[in-house]
């Protein structure tokens, strides 16, 4: 009960944020980090089953097309589903903030795929917003958020493997909207 309770309260979260991102940028593509999807999708699993069901799952998220990913979910569920019925609702739930992920080329979903970046980019921000407190201005939070932002890229040493396609791929995609 209290499983549905939070999951009904964490989708009502998203759709906030999602009404929120697409007031403030309407051209922007919202989607949902796979790898948390995958993590979500094996809490409700055995340790033993773990491995062997995630690997079920890389078809559906490793598709060519929507209409594919449909197909391997709909697989997933006749051979999990008996054991693990939760998952693909999970999925089916989750599904419109899971397709837009489809839409891209193998290049540019490689660099999506996952958010850890951009969480460990907002837990530094707000530590170091946190240790803070109050501020006199907008100023001063704006001043410390750029040197936070100056100190994290010194931490930015792993280049982006093939960057230069999945910004190839980027730049036909989003055409008219990436500076060149």
């Amino acid at each position: 009960q209290n499983l549905r309770r939070s999951a009904a309260a964490t989708l009502s979260l998203l759709a906030a944020a999602h009404d929120a991102i697409a007031a403030v940028f309407p051209r922007t593509t919202v989607q949902t980090c796979i790898v948390h999807m995958v993590r979500n999708s094996t809490r409700y699993v055995s340790f033993k089953d773990r491995r062997s069901l995630a690997g079920a799952l890389k078809p559906v998220y490793t598709a060519a097309s929507e209409d594919v990913a449909a197909a391997a979910l709909d697989a997933f569920e006749v051979e999990w589903g008996s054991r693990y019925p939760m998952i693909a609702a999970i999925w089916r739930r989750q599904w419109e903030q899971v397709v837009p992920f489809l839409v891209f080329p193998p290049e540019i979903r490689k660099i999506i795929y996952t958010t850890n970046a951009i969480e460990s980019l907002n837990a530094t921000l707000r530590k170091i917003l946190h240790a803070r407190g109050h501020f006199p201005n907008d100023e001063a939070v704006e001043k410390l958020l750029y040197l936070a932002l100056r100190n994290a890229e010194n931490n930015w040493a792993m280049p982006i493997k093939d960057w230069g396609r999945a910004l190839h791929q980027l730049a036909i995609h989003f055409e008219g909207r990436l500076p060149v």
